[in-house]
């Protein structure tokens, strides 16, 4: 049984979800492979080499790689998942944007049943993955033979980055689909750390009434802590902050150390964004609000009187 894991990177590094998956997959089997698909990824491909738990990575590195399209590197895991050499029973790859953009493609051309958003190894069959935005857990049994599934990151801890010393394997590429041309990418940089990957993550909601007040509030607080800034969907849809600080489950999956949710009722697409943070603390005025269901501290009062407060007792 052998599990191949597409790794997420971008061609110099790769992106910590890779890890989470890795560690999906040592649960699945003890034979795992990592596929790095770019260009000029050497140094990806020796990172993953690193990887604890890792025999194998594939390096398949081509001009056609280099914006990671889609369509490309479906092309690639094909090739690889579809020749007789190499019989892989698994196809992993991270629930993020780009595995989620990839897997479908994958599955629906080996004609399987995708298994999604796993959170749980049962056996190498049989999976646990959230259903009714989390509110209860399926457990999927696959007959496929050949198993495509997208993990969960914040489901499974990461596997060490140092630590392996698995041999790369140069392979060759599929050929350009041309399917789809690479246009641009706009880029955010941002200060404070990735959101999915923060240790600590400093919330808002509508209960802060704009996005001056979002700003000014919140941001103290999260240089205070470290911490990256994220918002609840009704922040985001009144406009206070982009769509990439959305924290739900119409946005991003999240699991950190600490999450501190401020101003936030608690819907329950947000809570399925959220929930499985180690330690949440609440600030809203509503001691009825849902988000206290899952809060291990609340507090009941004026966000506006409590997160100003906070910061002062930090500095002091």
């Amino acid at each position: 049984m052998t599990i191949l894991v597409i790794a997420e990177h971008d061609h110099a590094t790769l992106k910590a979800a890779t890890l989470n998956t890795v560690a999906a997959a040592g649960r699945i089997g003890s034979e795992v492979h990592v596929l790095v698909a770019g260009h000029n990824a050497q140094q990806a491909a020796e990172a993953a080499a690193k990887i604890a738990g890792v025999a194998k990575v594939l390096l398949a590195d081509a001009p056609q790689l280099a914006a990671q399209l889609a369509e490309n590197v479906e092309a690639t895991v094909l090739a690889v998942v579809q020749d007789a050499a190499r019989p892989y029973t698994h196809v992993l790859a991270p629930a993020t944007a780009a595995g989620k953009n990839v897997a479908p493609r994958i599955a629906a051309k080996l004609d399987v049943a995708q298994v999604s958003d796993i959170t749980a190894v049962v056996d190498a069959d049989t999976f646990e993955r959230p259903v009714y935005a989390g509110n209860a857990i399926a457990t999927v049994q696959s007959a496929d033979a050949v198993k495509v599934i997208t993990v969960r990151t914040t489901a499974f801890d990461a596997v060490p980055a140092q630590g392996g010393s698995a041999a790369i394997e140069p392979i060759d590429a599929a050929p350009d689909t041309g399917l789809a041309q690479f246009a641009g990418r706009e880029v955010t940089k941002l200060a404070r750390p990735e959101l999915t990957a923060a240790k600590v993550i400093v919330s808002g909601g509508r209960g802060l009434g704009s996005g001056e007040q979002y700003t000014q509030v919140l941001e103290p607080l999260a240089d205070r802590l470290g911490a990256a800034l994220g918002a609840s969907r009704a922040a985001v849809d009144a406009g206070y902050v982009p769509n990439d600080y959305q924290v739900g489950q119409t946005g991003k999956i999240v699991a950190p150390q600490l999450y501190i949710a401020v101003g936030i009722s608690g819907a329950i697409q947000h809570l399925a964004g959220m929930k499985d943070s180690r330690v949440i603390v609440a600030i809203n005025k509503d001691e009825e609000a849902p988000i206290f269901s899952v809060a291990d501290y609340g507090i009941v009062g004026d966000l506006f009187t409590i997160v100003p407060e906070l910061v002062k007792e930090s500095q002091s």
